[in-house]
């Protein structure tokens, strides 16, 4: 069985790292991060959005700003079964 990471990297999901600034309501004047690494689609991002979503609904903490870097591993053009293996000694 082939690793999920794997199977979505060829799928064409790629690595995305996200810096998200924010603050808590009673203390406006410490600015936090939050760093956090997941496999998503670029451009639309869905995963994030749907992350961000649940931020802004579910979370006390005001959002300032986020910043995303993405980064596709491997692609469907750059893989390649392989019908044999030749060792040599």
């Amino acid at each position: 069985m082939a690793d999920r990471d794997f199977e979505l990297q060829v799928q064409g999901y790629g690595l995305t790292t996200v810096q998200v600034h924010f603050w808590m309501p009673d203390h406006r004047s410490l600015l936090q991060q939050f760093v956090f690494q997941q496999y998503d689609i670029a451009p639309k991002f869905p995963r994030l959005g749907t992350f961000l979503d649940y931020w802004r609904t579910d979370i006390e903490a005001v959002l300032h700003s986020v910043a995303v870097a993405h980064k596709h591993l491997i692609g469907p053009a750059e893989w390649q079964a392989v019908d044999g293996v030749i060792t040599i000694n």
